[in-house]
């Protein structure tokens, strides 16, 4: 079984990624709630809160990937590849070994990292997602 699947595909295997620093801790982290519904009356004191649960926010998380080639040009074939899948603009990822749930991501391309290793066969990217509803994980 394949630790991490991208948009259904095994990523490690398709493209030479793996999860980086603190990948589960980012997709598992919770997520923000929308603004409360509020009256601020100035013939009332205080702030009156309406009594309903909360709806969920939409969530921006960073990823930490890692890549690696067997040689230079392995490497650079694999990452215009990763590259094509992530500029589709939808993204699922899974992690099976973690738990049944699909996570529904939009890639944004915004203040992503990439980091090569001097022999250009390994690279640390870090890539910017927002997730629209945190509560479809199916």
């Amino acid at each position: 079984m394949a630790d991490l699947l991208i948009n259904g595909k095994n990523a490690h295997t398709e493209w030479g990624v793996r999860m980086g620093d603190n990948f589960l801790d980012t997709i598992n982290n919770y997520y923000p709630l929308k603004e409360y519904i509020t009256n601020n009356d100035r013939l009332k004191d205080g702030v009156q809160y309406a009594n309903v649960i909360p709806k969920v926010n939409e969530r921006n998380l960073t990823l930490t990937f890692t890549m690696e080639g067997a040689s230079a040009s392995d490497f650079t074939a694999k990452n215009k590849a990763f590259v094509n899948e992530m500029r589709k603009g939808d993204v699922s990822i899974q992690v099976p070994d973690d738990s049944p749930d699909v996570y529904h991501l939009k890639y944004t391309g915004k203040s992503c990292t990439f980091a090569k290793n001097t022999e250009r066969t390994f690279a640390k990217i870090g890539l910017a997602f927002i997730e629209p509803n945190p509560t479809n994980r199916t």
